[in-house]
C-alpha cells in the first residue's frame, strides 16, 4: 500500500512539473491527437485511400476534399489518417525492439561489468560508426523492402542508444545502498537487477523511449522515401512525399501535406520527450 502511495504521489509530482513547460504540453496534444488519428484513422476518414478518380487528380484543397487530391486522384485527408496508424505500428514496434534488446544488453552490461560491459560496449561502438540511417538502408537493402525488415532494420538501428542509456542508469543506481544490502542477504545478480535496480532506472529510459519515437518516425519516412519503406500504394507518410516530390511545381501540396504533417508530429515527440526528462529529473536544469 505504502509503495502504491509512493507512486501515485511521484506521478502527481511529475504531472506537476510537466505542466509548467508550455512547450511540453503543446507535445502532448500533439502526441495525444496523433495516437487518437491513428487509431482511429479508418473511422474518420472521409473516402477509401486506395479510391482513384483521375477526374479530380491534383485537385487542391475545397470543401469536397479539404486536404486536396494527388496525381491519381486519391483524397490526401484518407490517406493521411490512414498513413498514421502505419507509421504509429512502425514506431511501436522498432522502438519495443530496441528497447526489449538495448535494455537487455545495456543493464547486463553495467551491472554486471568487467568483459560482458567491454564486449556489448565495442559491439555497440561498431554499430554506432555507421551513421542511423546507413545502418537501417543497408539492412533493409538485405533483407528487402516491407513493413516487417522495415521494422527490424529500425529496431536494429537503435539498439545502440537504449544499451548506452541504460547502461549509464544501472552504473548510477547500483551503488546505492539498498544494492548492496540486498547483495548482502544473498540475493542473486538476476533478482537484485530485476527488483532494485532496473525500477529506480527507468526514468532515463521512458525518456529515451519517447525521443526515439521520433527519430523512429523520421528513419521510416526517409526510407519510404528513397523507395525502400512501406510500398505502394500504401499510404505511408514517407512514401507519399517521395511519390509527389516531381510535382512540386505543378501541385506543390501534394508534397508539402504529408512533410508538415512529419515535422509537427516530430516536434510533438521532442517536445514531449524534453518536457519529460525535465519533469523527471529536475536536477538537469541547473
Amino acid at each position: 500500500m505504502n509503495s502504491q502511495r509512493r507512486t501515485q504521489t511521484h506521478a502527481a509530482l511529475v504531472w506537476r512539473r510537466l505542466r509548467r513547460s508550455k512547450t511540453a504540453v503543446v507535445g502532448l496534444i500533439i502526441v495525444a491527437v496523433y495516437l487518437f488519428l491513428a487509431v482511429c484513422g479508418p473511422w474518420l476518414a472521409p473516402y477509401d485511400p486506395y479510391f482513384q478518380d483521375l477526374n479530380i487528380s491534383y485537385l487542391r484543397p475545397c470543401m469536397a476534399h479539404w486536404l486536396g487530391c494527388d496525381e491519381f486522384g486519391r483524397d490526401i485527408l484518407s490517406r493521411l489518417l490512414y498513413g498514421a496508424r502505419v507509421s504509429l505500428v512502425i514506431q511501436f514496434w522498432a522502438v519495443m525492439i530496441s528497447l526489449a534488446v538495448g535494455t537487455f544488453l545495456g543493464s547486463a552490461s553495467g551491472y554486471f561489468g568487467g568483459k560482458v560491459d567491454e564486449i556489448v560496449m565495442r559491439l555497440m561502438d561498431v554499430m554506432m560508426a555507421f551513421p542511423g540511417i546507413l545502418l537501417a538502408l543497408a539492412i533493409v537493402a538485405i533483407l528487402g523492402p516491407s513493413l516487417t525488415n522495415l521494422i527490424v532494420a529500425i529496431g536494429i538501428n537503435s539498439v545502440p542508444g537504449f544499451s548506452r542509456v541504460s547502461r549509464g542508469a544501472v552504473i548510477s543506481v547500483k551503488k546505492n545502498d539498498y544494492v548492496t544490502a540486498a547483495r548482502a542477504i544473498g540475493e542473486s545478480d538476476l533478482s537484485i537487477l530485476f527488483r532494485y535496480v532496473l525500477p529506480n532506472a527507468i526514468s532515463p529510459i521512458i525518456v529515451q523511449t519517447t525521443m526515439r519515437m521520433a527519430t523512429v518516425l523520421l528513419t521510416a519516412a526517409g526510407l519510404g522515401f528513397l523507395g525502400l519503406g512501406v510500398q505502394p500504394p500504401s499510404p505511408e507518410w514517407g512514401t507519399m512525399l517521395s511519390a509527389a516530390r516531381v510535382y512540386l511545381r505543378s501541385a506543390p501540396h501534394v508534397a508539402i501535406i504529408p512533410g508538415v504533417t512529419i515535422m509537427i508530429v516530430v516536434l510533438g515527440f521532442n517536445f514531449f520527450g524534453d518536457g519529460l526528462q525535465d519533469a523527471l529529473n529536475p536536477r538537469l536544469k541547473e
